[in-house]
């Protein structure tokens, strides 16, 4: 090969590094309870924003699954850890994330894209956004989906989980069971939970939990003045009762969960990791504008 061919190579290998660092980092994104990836109006809607915000973006929008009508069943059946292992499958076999990503988590989509970032480091995640997200679990599901089609199965929900979560066939089928977070059976929960206790680290400190969590660049939480969804709203960062009584509801820094930092919260807050935004309105409430400004140009663009 001549001095010229090597030229041509040189030149068009350093123009595809300059356009690999010029695109924009990529989003993933995962919905919520009674959602699914693509629903024009709900996630569609969110990429169409982030898309004509940030022109030349990737955007992943998840399913669980192989067709829509899976997706939106295993939003209430099935094992969390399955689902949360297929998407790290997923991310990685994702050419388009290699570089990494940042990740938007919609209710319970929230902590489930908190454990990808615990339980797989690669693609790296950069900045983790929860919209609602029940970190510390929730000890209540008070109302279902508006849509008529989804009542009957949100209601069914709310019985089982009143009759025993922490029943090993429950905690293995029912996703809503696997964040259920009974303050007044601290020990069942801790004990039984297979999801939510985990990534909390409350059964062991898993180092590799802190290791992963810290190496985002931002972690950032909405919270909902007036949810009527997540109860307790405190769980939308990190606040939960206090053990023993459903009643008083502790802040995040006053949890054992912080002091004791087992989860490496401690020391991201004390770097400015950790962000705690509020929204006045009801679960999900928000408008576009917001969205826009307050969220993608200042964690995503």
């Amino acid at each position: 090969m001549g001095l010229k061919e090597w030229c041509v190579i040189a030149v068009l290998c350093v123009l595809g590094t300059i356009q690999a660092q010029d695109k924009p980092t990529p989003l993933v994104i995962w919905h919520g309870m009674g959602d699914t990836c693509c629903f024009f109006f709900s996630m569609g809607h969110i990429e169409k924003l982030v898309m004509q915000r940030i022109p030349g973006i990737y955007v992943r929008s998840l399913m669980i699954g192989s067709n829509i009508i899976a997706d939106e069943e295993h939003g209430y059946f099935g094992n969390v850890n399955d689902q949360v292992e297929e998407v790290c499958n997923k991310l990685a076999n994702d050419t388009e994330l290699q570089g990494g990503y940042h990740a938007m988590g919609f209710s319970q989509g929230g902590q489930f894209l908190r454990a990808v970032a615990e339980r797989c480091s690669n693609p790296p995640m950069k900045n983790l956004i929860t919209f609602g997200g029940q970190h510390q679990g929730v000890f209540g599901l008070p109302h279902c989906p508006e849509n008529p089609s989804k009542s009957q199965t949100c209601e069914y929900i709310r019985r089982v989980l009143n009759y025993g979560s922490y029943l090993h066939w429950i905690q293995n089928s029912l996703v809503q069971a696997q964040y259920w977070h009974d303050p007044l059976h601290a020990e069942d929960y801790c004990n039984k939970s297979i999801f939510l206790a985990d990534i909390n680290n409350e059964k062991v400190v898993n180092e590799k939990y802190r290791e992963n969590l810290n190496k985002l660049d931002n972690f950032v939480m909405v919270k909902f003045l007036a949810d009527s969804m997540v109860v307790p709203v405190e769980s939308e960062w990190f606040g939960f009762y206090t053990p023993g009584q459903d009643v008083e509801v502790l802040p995040l820094q006053q949890t054992q969960l912080y002091i004791e930092d087992r989860l490496g919260l401690k020391e991201m807050d004390e770097t400015g990791k950790l962000h705690f935004l509020t929204q006045d309105g009801d679960h999900l409430d928000f408008t576009d504008e917001w969205f826009l400004e307050e969220i993608v140009d200042k964690f995503v663009a």
